[in-house]
């Protein structure tokens, strides 16, 4: 008699811890490369090069898009594709390469960074060798989630998997143009691009890259983990289908509006600001269809921490996503640009929807990969929620109002024409602020350690537990 055949958790629970691992880093390492704007003396300058803040940030970004949001997202993939489409992971070596491969990519730029091996490229600092690596993995990634998606049980593709699938190969496009290069050395080599062609380039992969990788995959997380924790079907499916062409579509002209008043010709300019106006539209659109998926289960919120987070990256997606638009009219770019405000738009965003949903999802997969209902202790994640909160609130305020003062002080001139203030006392003039954003940094990371605690109770001395593929007619995904 045959056994029954079981969903490949392994690698989900893999992706799932390491998602808690890689953001204590990550964040870790942004709150030692805030601290050093506060005090530049523990940039280390004594000890060498290594900590300077032109080396550690990279690794930070990094560390929290690539590290802690590609777990997340490698996790929650894998576990939603085989749930909605009823059948476990197709090539699990495959699978499982994927895993340890990306581990391998992660430790890679955790070397390289600070060592000062960089291409220069703002999220696409990597060097050459492990810029092929990423392309290998990620194919592999492909390979795996769409020969799922080919074996499935069910007809339907869910559309969370379409949101995925979406991320998946926008991200292959992304990756493997932008990083297209002559290499000189080991580890240097210098882009196939150059001028504006490359800032071009550049941005359109870097604002795709938070269109896709940071959002797309993200909404395909919404797509699922919203319903499931509610209890409730998605509001209006109709919606979803509208919102994810609508959003794929938009994203990819959006990149020009981070290149205003540039190189970058003007009609190149005023294109990238239009679609990223027409953006606020499906973003909209998402947002209220994942806030109302809570119609008729709004009481949960007051007991269920796990909701809270999910519900709350919502808020902070659809204020994100009005403020990019906002941020890319040229008038408004104007006073926005190069200043902290930017700074503040972007953790609006990876801290207030990427992490916050990548969290929620994350506490509701870890007890389920161990054969238990929830999580060791609720108290704590509601802990961790406020924390959390109140941490981003804290950031991303002081960076908004840092951020407009930077801009009104360096236009500022005097009757005669000269300026007012010198670049100086602008930045005398922002470190209160900078003090506000480290102390939020400091309380976001207090929150991940509270859910790595969390986590260790929960999965310590439990067997890993190998769930059994449903027939489609046998229970909802």
């Amino acid at each position: 008699m045959q056994s029954q055949a079981t969903y490949n958790y392994k690698v989900v629970r893999q992706f799932a811890i390491m998602t808690v691992v890689w953001g204590i880093v990550g964040m870790l390492v942004g709150v030692i490369i805030a601290a050093q704007l506060v005090w530049p003396a523990l940039n280390l300058s004594d000890v060498g090069e290594w900590f300077h803040f032109g080396r550690l940030r990279p690794l930070h970004t990094n560390a929290v898009i690539f590290a802690f949001g590609g777990c997340a997202l490698f996790a929650t993939s894998y576990f939603v594709v085989q749930r909605t489409c009823h059948t476990t992971l197709f090539a699990p070596k495959l699978a499982a390469f994927t895993f340890w491969g990306w581990q391998l990519i992660i430790v890679l730029a955790a070397i390289t960074l600070p060592l000062g091996f960089t291409s220069g490229k703002e999220y696409a600092e990597l060097e050459w060798p492990i810029d092929i690596l990423i392309a290998v993995v990620w194919v592999s990634y492909a390979i795996v989630f769409f020969g799922t998606i080919a074996k499935r049980k069910v007809s339907h593709i869910y559309v969370a998997n379409w949101f995925f699938g979406a991320f998946i190969l926008t991200v292959a496009l992304l990756h493997i143009v932008n990083s297209a290069a002559v290499p000189v050395s080991a580890w240097k080599a210098y882009s196939a691009y150059a001028g504006a062609q490359d800032a071009m380039i550049q941005w359109w992969y870097g604002h795709n890259a938070v269109g896709f990788f940071l959002t797309a995959g993200f909404l395909g997380i919404m797509y699922y983990f919203v319903p499931k924790q509610a209890e409730r079907p998605v509001y209006s499916y109709r919606l979803s289908v509208v919102h994810f062409w609508a959003l794929i579509f938009t994203y990819m002209w959006a990149g020009p509006h981070h290149l205003h008043y540039t190189a970058l010709p003007d009609w190149t300019q005023s294109l990238g600001m239009i679609f990223s106006l027409i953006l606020l539209a499906p973003s909209w659109g998402g947002m209220i269809n994942g806030i109302m998926t809570l119609s008729g289960a709004w009481h949960k919120l007051r007991t269920d921490p796990i909701l809270k987070f999910l519900i709350v990256s919502l808020s902070f997606y659809g204020m994100s996503t009005f403020e990019g638009p906002m941020m890319s009219i040229k008038t408004v770019n104007a006073l926005s640009h190069y200043t902290d405000w930017t700074v503040g738009h972007v953790h609006s965003g990876a801290l207030g929807w990427v992490a916050m949903i990548s969290i929620g999802a994350v506490y509701y997969l870890l007890p389920r990969m161990y054969g238990k209902t929830e999580m060791y202790s609720t108290k704590l994640i509601t802990a961790h929620f406020w924390i959390a909160t109140i941490g981003i609130v804290l950031y991303i305020a002081s960076m908004w109002i840092a951020g407009v003062m930077q801009g009104l002080m360096w236009r500022a001139t005097n009757p005669d024409g000269t300026l007012t203030y010198s670049f100086i006392e602008s930045v005398k003039a922002s470190y209160p602020f900078w003090t506000i954003r480290l102390v939020g940094g400091i309380l976001f990371l207090a929150g991940m350690f509270i859910m790595f605690y969390n986590m260790v109770k929960t999965i310590s001395g439990e067997k890993a537990y190998e769930a059994p593929v449903l027939a489609p007619s046998a229970a909802h995904a």
